[in-house]
């Protein structure tokens, strides 16, 4: 049978014969008649959960027949675009009460430019979107005026093993609320094509469209994945099912937060997954891991004095099984970091600190602000400002007036260094706003206006 990998919603489902807590050695809340029940640990979290509604366009390009363009000559476009409207459905998760931000995975708000979340008790907030890395698929947003919002509790996915039972939550075919159960059936599964940074929890679940972007809990509340993809026949759900862990979700979620955008770092390795046959070849007293086959000159790598022909089998203790899933540890981890890794070296295991170093990053600007639509931005070259690093033609910031390469060094004078700090000046000020900006060696203003 065909094996198809889908993006939709994880619903984990497990069945049992009832049994009591003490019996099953697991550690379910119970009742005054002393019936196992998960309900007080579930009134708690599923406030947390929100379901998301998303509108918005997008292009799709159609090629011009052969004989229309033989009409318009040799000049004719091979292709037209056309702006298609669309919506979806999923589900996100409150991570932080205070500030309204909420969880969720890229393609669920991917091209939206409405989005609307709703709680449990029904009550309905418009959303912005503060950042996204497409490469792991996780997306933050934050609820505009919102109020006595309840957040989840954050576990740590590292310490999750094969066999825990872990509960599902999310709106599975816009149905509304939906709580479903399984078990954690693999670690670190990567290699799947479903994103390029891959390092998932794997479940025996029963995935549906609508719970992608959902929470994932262990028994006693915590957060510890969110719900991604699944494996499966014509897109059909055979039990298997993935979530992203915890702790790398939230290693990007603080870069978002903190520069609103994620700034990846680089270990600057080249490699493939440590096979049976490898180990026996090299006398590797291992048989998983992250073969080194080549170490990057100049990079974080090779000043911390890892070499080809070394094992990676952890990252800050945490177990390496292939070469995807330290791809993916380190990619959710922030440039400038410290981690330590464990590797096999002639035979023998050690231990060595690197500092990782930064990987060009980039941010599309309409989250900022919809005149800013069309433009890309950087931290610029000198460390003074924000690089219009890419410009597309007619787009709305090309219609303000910037340019590729010009460089905003402030907003209304304030100065700016980062696109955090871009995004909070504009959030603050009403009515007109000013950008400094220099262009080539003069300087000018671009004005803009704020709704708020």
């Amino acid at each position: 049978m065909k094996r198809v990998l889908a993006l939709f919603s994880l619903l984990f489902v497990f069945s049992f014969t009832p049994i009591t807590s003490a019996q099953a050695g697991i550690p379910f809340f119970g009742n005054d008649d002393e019936q196992p029940t998960l309900a007080p640990m579930l009134e708690e979290v599923t406030p947390a959960v929100v379901n998301i509604s998303v509108k918005g366009k997008r292009e799709v390009r159609q090629r011009l027949p052969d004989a229309l363009r033989f009409f318009f000559g040799p000049n004719a476009p091979r292709e037209q675009v056309r702006e298609h409207p669309f919506q979806g459905l999923g589900s996100g998760v409150i991570i932080d009460a205070k500030n309204g931000y909420v969880v969720t995975n890229n393609h669920v708000i991917d091209d939206a430019t409405e989005i609307l979340v709703t709680l449990k008790d029904g009550r309905e907030f418009d959303a912005k979107v503060i950042g996204t890395d497409k490469r792991s698929d996780v997306a933050l947003l934050k609820i505009e005026n919102g109020d006595n919002l309840t957040a989840i509790e954050l576990g740590q996915s590292s310490d999750l093993r094969v066999g825990d039972f872990v509960v599902a939550i999310g709106n599975p075919f816009g149905l509304g609320q939906t709580v479903t159960s399984g078990i954690v059936s693999a670690l670190g599964r990567g290699g799947l094509g479903i994103e390029e940074l891959e390092n998932f929890i794997q479940t025996d679940a029963a995935i549906n469209s609508g719970n992608s972007g959902g929470a994932l809990v262990t028994l006693d509340g915590k957060l510890i994945g969110i719900n991604t993809a699944i494996l499966g026949p014509n897109g059909g759900n055979i039990g298997i099912g993935f979530a992203i862990p915890s702790d790398m979700m939230n290693n990007l979620v603080q870069q978002l937060i903190e520069f609103g955008e994620v700034r990846r770092g680089v270990l600057g390795v080249r490699g493939n997954d440590l096979t049976h046959d490898v180990a026996q070849a090299l006398n590797i007293p291992v048989n998983r891991g992250a073969f080194v086959s080549q170490v990057v000159p100049g990079s974080s790598a090779a000043e911390a004095g890892i070499e080809s022909g070394d094992v990676i089998i952890s990252v800050n203790n945490q177990t390496i099984r292939s070469f995807s899933e330290l791809g993916a540890m380190v990619g959710s981890i922030g440039s400038g970091k410290s981690i330590e890794l464990g590797i096999i070296r002639d035979g023998e295991e050690q231990s060595i600190s690197v500092t990782l170093g930064a990987q060009d990053t980039s941010v599309t600007a309409a989250s900022i602000h919809p005149a800013l639509e069309g433009a890309t931005l950087a931290a610029a070259d000198s460390g003074k400002g924000i690089e219009v690093s890419e410009l597309e033609d007619r787009s709305p910031a090309a219609r303000i007036g910037l340019e590729k390469g010009d460089v905003i060094q402030g907003v209304n004078r304030q100065a700016v260094s980062s696109v955090a700090e871009l995004r909070a000046a504009i959030e603050d000020k009403a009515g007109v706003i000013a950008l400094n900006i220099k262009r080539d060696n003069s300087s000018l203003f671009i004005v803009l206006r704020n709704a708020n």
